[in-house]
This record gives C-alpha cells, sequence and structure tokens, in this order.
C-alpha cells in the first residue's frame, strides 16, 4: 500500500528526533528479550517515588490467577483517609503484549488518584510469547474479578468501576469490557481506552503509514501480535479471541460507555476510530478524540505539549461525566 504519512506537529517533531534512536536488527520475535533488555535501562519509579508527599497511600496484593495458572500481583493506591466508597479504575500497562510491568503507569494513576479522589489498581499480567493468549488477559480478568469481589474492604462503589489502559493496555482493557459481559463478570461503568492496540491485521491506512516512523512502529506491532496470537495473527480467514483483539469481535452491543483517544499520526489511529464507529452502530456511547499532528504515546514522551494538557482535560472530564464524579 503507497501511502503518505500525517506529519508530526512539529514540537512533536523534535520530541521525537531527540529520542534514542534504535539502529539494531529489525524487530522479530527472536530480538524481543534484548528488547526488554534496552528498556531495563530506563528503570521505572517505584509507588513509593511516585507518591512523594501526596496523601496517597499504595498497597501490593497477590491475588488468585486463572485456574491452574500462577497467581497475579496487584498495585492497589488510594487516598489517605478514604471514608466513604469511591469510583475504581482498574488499568493494564502498555508494551505491546511484550513488555513493561504494572508500575509503569503508577504516575498516571496517581495523578488520578490525586485528582478525582478515586482507588486505582495497576495489574500485573504474563507477557508473550512465553506466555501468549489468552494469559495476558486472563490473568487481567482474574484480577478484575478479584477487585470487584473485594471492593467493599477497598472502599470502592462496586457500580462505579471502569477498566482502563494505553496502548497494549488500552487494548486489553477492550477484550476485559467484552469478556465481563460475555461471562455476566463485573459490571463495568466504563472504558478508557487510550491509544488502543486493537486489530492484529495491520490493514488499516494509518497502519501503513507509520511503517518506519513514531515510537510505535509498523514493524515491532506485526510482531508483537505474533508472540500474542501465533501464526495466525493477521490471518483475515483465522477465528481468533476478540478478547485478544477486539477489533476481532462481531458484536459490540451492551458494552460500557467507551473514551477512545489516538493521535493523527500514528497506527493505531484508524482501527480506534472504526472501534468506535462500530460501538455507535451498535447502539453504545463512545467518546472519540483524534489529536491533530500527535503521536503514539504523545503524552508519556511531552508531557508539558499543548496537546497533552488538552487530552489530560478530556480525559478527567470524561471521568467526571461517566463516574458521577
Amino acid at each position: 500500500m503507497r501511502v503518505v504519512p500525517v506529519p508530526f506537529d512539529p514540537a512533536l517533531r523534535a520530541v521525537l528526533d531527540a529520542l534514542p534512536r534504535d539502529d539494531g536488527p529489525a524487530p522479530s520475535l527472536a530480538g524481543i528479550p534484548a528488547m526488554r533488555a534496552a528498556t531495563a535501562f530506563f528503570p521505572t519509579p517505584s509507588a513509593a517515588e511516585v507518591i512523594g508527599e501526596r496523601a496517597i497511600e499504595a498497597v501490593e496484593h497477590t491475588v488468585p490467577g486463572p485456574a491452574g495458572a500462577p497467581e497475579v500481583a496487584l498495585t492497589v493506591l488510594r487516598p489517605r483517609g478514604l471514608s466513604a466508597p469511591v469510583p475504581g479504575l482498574y488499568n493494564m500497562h502498555g508494551g505491546g503484549m511484550i513488555s513493561g510491568n504494572r508500575h509503569q503507569d503508577l504516575p498516571r494513576l496517581a495523578d488520578l488518584v490525586e485528582a478525582l479522589g478515586v482507588v486505582a489498581v495497576s495489574v500485573e499480567y504474563r507477557l508473550a510469547p512465553e506466555h501468549p493468549d489468552p494469559a495476558p488477559v486472563e490473568d487481567c480478568y482474574a484480577g478484575l474479578c478479584w477487585f470487584a469481589e473485594h471492593a467493599a474492604e477497598l472502599g470502592v462503589d462496586p457500580d462505579r468501576v471502569l477498566v482502563m489502559g494505553g496502548s497494549a493496555g488500552g487494548g486489553l482493557a477492550a477484550g476485559l469490557a467484552l469478556l465481563s459481559r460475555d461471562r455476566n463478570g463485573p459490571r463495568l461503568a466504563g472504558q478508557l481506552l487510550l491509544c488502543p492496540m486493537l486489530d492484529d491485521t495491520n490493514t488499516t491506512v494509518s497502519s501503513h503509514q507509520f511503517d518506519g516512523s513514531g515510537t510505535w512502529q509498523r514493524a515491532i506491532n506485526v510482531v508483537a501480535w505474533q508472540a500474542l496470537l501465533g501464526e495466525q495473527a493477521g490471518d483475515l480467514d483465522a477465528e481468533l479471541s476478540p478478547y485478544a483483539a477486539p477489533a476481532r469481535a462481531r458484536d459490540l452491543s451492551g458494552l460500557p460507555p467507551a473514551f477512545i483517544e489516538a493521535g493523527s499520526a500514528e497506527l493505531f489511529r484508524d482501527e480506534d476510530v472504526a472501534y468506535a464507529s462500530r460501538i455507535w452502530a451498535a447502539g453504545g456511547q463512545a467518546e472519540l478524540h483524534i489529536w491533530q499532528g500527535a503521536f503514539h504515546g504523545f503524552d508519556v514522551f511531552a508531557p508539558d505539549h499543548e496537546v497533552t494538557r488538552a487530552a489530560l482535560a478530556s480525559r478527567l472530564s470524561w471521568l467526571r461525566r461517566v463516574l458521577d464524579l
């Protein structure tokens, strides 16, 4: 497919140009351990470092995993002195299903706990290719069920729990919303999907536009889906799980309200727009934001940019509305 990429916002382009360049070999399944090792040079802050002097407490829990699988670790952030039940945010981290950990999103979650007075949970799930589908989404579902069952002791209103995540975490959040609907699991108040990774087929225009540019590029995206789904990844005729690749879901009715955002200059743009459109077509609620000139994960890499400030304000507005805050 011959395409012309959407240009990056000039200030965001400068941020991209300042990031370290990866001049190593082309992405491959065999190269995933080396990729993880490279990211280890950028240590993730601990919960104590993230919280600092803020009136937030962090508690670690280890809870039952899926049947026959290891336990699941959760980090819970709560406002200190919590007296009445508050909404709960259940978060999945990004990393293409092949890297990352539950601590990397603690800065985002601590900000939400402080701004909204909610309880936030970040879940550790097993990574592909060592643990392909359904391990990641089933780990997340096991943690969600525990969270819902223990809502009262955590100070959470069980009727105001939503799932959230960015990139792969956004895909997992969408998968959890489908899985919880189909299993009659925890009732969710919403799904906050930040540049979610939804479609294994890589057939959209935007999936071709960012083949060699941006923070998350086509080549690594193809490898990540192969790690999760195996040889059938991208096969349009394959019967693949919609809980792993939510764009595969035939029925998007009966889902909780969704907030979906992406940059106009990233490869997930078109699949995210399509997902919102299909929710509307099924009679559901979705709020869609496509940020002009923004690349994948712009808010993490450019926290002081005007588009990041606009995106954060939009997320907070939606959360207040859907959680009745």
